[in-house]
């Protein structure tokens, strides 16, 4: 079985341009790729990891990876899948995020002479003249056909600015430097990027010829990334100070059991003979497939030594032990506990336990709330100084834990 079957077996594939020669290409080692991180954020999140696995599968494989920054279109703002525009950054916050996404995909990806490259297209797009790329390039695109896109379609309902409206041109372009600058011949991108890649496929085969060598692969990243990577206080963010290593674990820990073994093909480098295996395990075993997964990722993302953590903390607490060593914690000040101590509902807020006292008030009355193993009852219940002096450990709900102290 070559890398392209493998990655069809996982389910990663969702659509492709010219397969035969594709499925050529990336089984051979001979496929030049990219993909592009627009730097919205100081850190990398769970979506932008499926990616990264990615790039790391097809690097094992003989493949060289183009890692692409954003730094240019960070500034405009990819409109795909939202109903709102981005909110603008500052040039040295766009610098900032690139700063931090190089440092943690050297975890991921290996760079140095013939192997990975990671390039910057603010580099060549902030010294772009309107009028020239209007002339080579806006020349090639069907404002009709553009419309079409499905990547516009939400937006045009609430109004589409002239600004995002470009970022497909962009992309393009990216796509037509990178080919012509550094011999990339195949992009690669979640499935809800299929408008803006075909865009620059079309473009090279258009400046090129059709006989240009660059295709186009989508993959489920993107948008199963994105359903992935979100929780109810944000973003699985891979930075350790965003989601502690522990938390990090506990998330794929919890994930619900229909998606298990999504997530174990798609994401782990175990071998399609052992996720073979796994899928005839009894349904009883669900729990063994959870921790599984979890380990492996968090192996991946922090190191083992950090996994082996997590786990045993994990452990620990789910066996009624009192190791809360590595668990997610939060230090209230004076202030905030006050002569009388914190209500326990704003207590929760404080901790990111609940978005808001409202939630808290819910999941208290509904019984899903405990301090130091005793279910609360009152939502009027105070946590004193002197308990939080020695730390207390909260419980939402069966699995998520979280020290208190002061």
């Amino acid at each position: 079985m070559g890398i392209y079957e493998e990655l069809q077996a996982r389910g990663l594939i969702a659509q492709v341009t010219d397969e035969a020669e594709i499925r050529d290409l990336i089984n051979n080692g001979g496929a030049r790729f990219y993909i592009g991180f627009d730097p919205t954020a100081d850190s990398l999140h769970v979506g932008h990891f499926m990616a990264l696995c990615l790039m790391k599968r097809l690097q094992m494989a003989g493949n060289k990876p183009v890692v692409l920054i954003g730094g240019g279109t960070g500034y405009i703002g990819d409109p795909s899948g939202r109903s709102d525009m981005r909110s603008m950054m500052t040039p040295e916050i766009i610098q900032h995020n690139c700063d931090c996404f190089k440092k943690q995909m050297e975890r991921f990806i290996e760079f140095g002479e013939d192997k990975a490259i990671m390039v910057n297209n603010a580099d060549w797009l902030l010294n772009l003249n309107y009028i020239d790329l209007l002339r080579d390039v806006g020349a090639c695109f069907s404002v009709n056909n553009m419309l079409r896109a499905e990547c516009y379609k939400q937006r045009m309902e609430k109004g589409l600015s002239f600004l995002e409206f470009n970022y497909m041109i962009m992309q393009a372009y990216d796509f037509w430097h990178l080919h012509n600058n550094y011999g990339c011949n195949m992009q690669f991108g979640g499935d809800d990027q299929w408008s803006n890649m075909l865009a620059g496929t079309e473009l090279i085969r258009k400046k090129e010829g059709e006989d240009a060598y660059a295709m186009t692969i989508t993959l489920l990243l993107n948008s199963e990334g994105k359903k992935m990577g979100k929780t109810q206080k944000g973003a699985v963010w891979l930075d350790p100070n965003k989601t502690s290593p522990f938390e990090f674990y506990q998330y794929w820990r919890n994930v619900d059991d229909a998606d298990v073994m999504k997530c174990i093909k798609m994401l782990t480098f175990l071998s399609l003979e052992q996720i073979e295996e796994m899928e005839h395990w009894d349904d009883s075993r669900i729990n063994e497939k959870k921790e599984i997964l979890a380990y492996e990722l968090t192996s991946l993302v922090h190191g083992k030594e950090e996994a082996d953590r997590a786990q045993e903390t994990a452990r620990n607490l789910f066996s009624g032990k009192a190791d809360d060593a590595n668990m997610p914690s939060t230090t209230l000040t004076a202030e905030q506990v006050g002569e009388n101590g914190i209500n326990i509902m704003e207590m929760m807020v404080a901790c990111g336990l609940a978005s808001s006292k409202s939630e808290a008030r819910r999941l208290i009355t509904q019984g899903g709330v405990s301090v130091d193993g005793e279910k609360v009852a009152d939502i009027e219940t105070a946590i004193t100084a002197e308990r939080l002096q020695d730390g207390i450990v909260a419980k939402k709900g069966k699995k998520i834990f979280h020290k208190v102290q002061m």
